[in-house]
């Protein structure tokens, strides 16, 4: 009798040793003497000892930080880039058998590939076009890693770090530009008046009576201003004489 209670527990212990259970994101890959012969899960799958072994993986989106890198852009100036990677696993067996560790493989492949796409950038394109180096190194992580069943879902660059000196002369250039622009609209201005000016006057030369209203229009804003300047109107006609006597 004792040696049933001995007996039993060993072979409940030996039972409960076949059962894993995985949740709703995890799959098991199961190797049947070291040959690999499914992926099973969620829930209770059956396992058996010293036959069959179950490596787990996850199939929940995973975070990968980038460090910061050393990168040289197009035109010779040294920033330090870091970035985040965002992917997650579409073929488990793939993940298992195909790489020894996803995450490690994914990490370096993406450090690499972030060096070498933002070096093919100058450093006003590094600020300006964040979006699309962002799509350009997803695409081709995606690429690498999908013979390891792995989805690249999305990159971002986070900092994009340059050193004081390099800053003081983008803020100078900033401030360059904004002054050719502001001579570029103030001369676009001038030129918009005087071409308004030149219409007026065609217009007026064409018009003796327009010519005339206006020049008692100019009288009558005179006359308004509270100063002590005395007008003395003088007829057109008289002007016009005087004008061709000189001639």
């Amino acid at each position: 009798m004792s040696f049933l209670y001995i007996l039993i527990p060993i072979i409940l212990i030996f039972l409960f040793s076949f059962i894993r259970i995985l949740t709703e994101y995890e799959r098991g890959v199961i190797f049947t003497l070291g040959r690999f012969s499914g992926v099973k899960g969620p829930g209770l799958i059956i396992v058996v000892p010293f036959v069959q072994q179950m490596i787990k993986t996850e199939l929940r989106t995973v975070v990968v930080d980038i460090p910061p890198q050393d990168v040289i852009s197009r035109d010779n100036v040294s920033v330090h880039v870091s970035a985040v990677v965002y992917f997650r696993i579409i073929a488990p067996e793939r993940a298992i058998i195909q790489v020894e560790d996803y995450y490690s493989a994914v990490s370096q492949l993406a450090q690499t590939t972030l060096r070498s796409v933002l070096g093919q950038h100058e450093l006003d394109e590094m600020l300006s076009e964040r979006t699309k180096m962002n799509t350009d190194i997803q695409k081709i992580l995606d690429e690498h890693t999908d013979t390891w069943g792995i989805k690249v879902s999305l990159v971002e660059i986070k900092d994009i770090d340059i050193n004081e000196n390099m800053v003081r002369a983008i803020a100078r250039q900033a401030e360059a530009e904004r002054d050719r622009r502001a001579k570029i609209i103030n001369a676009d201005g001038e030129f918009q008046a005087a071409q308004k000016l030149l219409d007026a006057a065609k217009i007026l030369a064409q018009q003796p009576q327009a010519l005339q209203l206006r020049y008692l229009q100019t009288l009558a804003n005179i006359t308004n201003d509270k100063t002590s300047t005395i007008v003395l109107p003088i007829p057109l006609e008289f002007l016009r004489a005087l004008t061709k006597a000189g001639e």
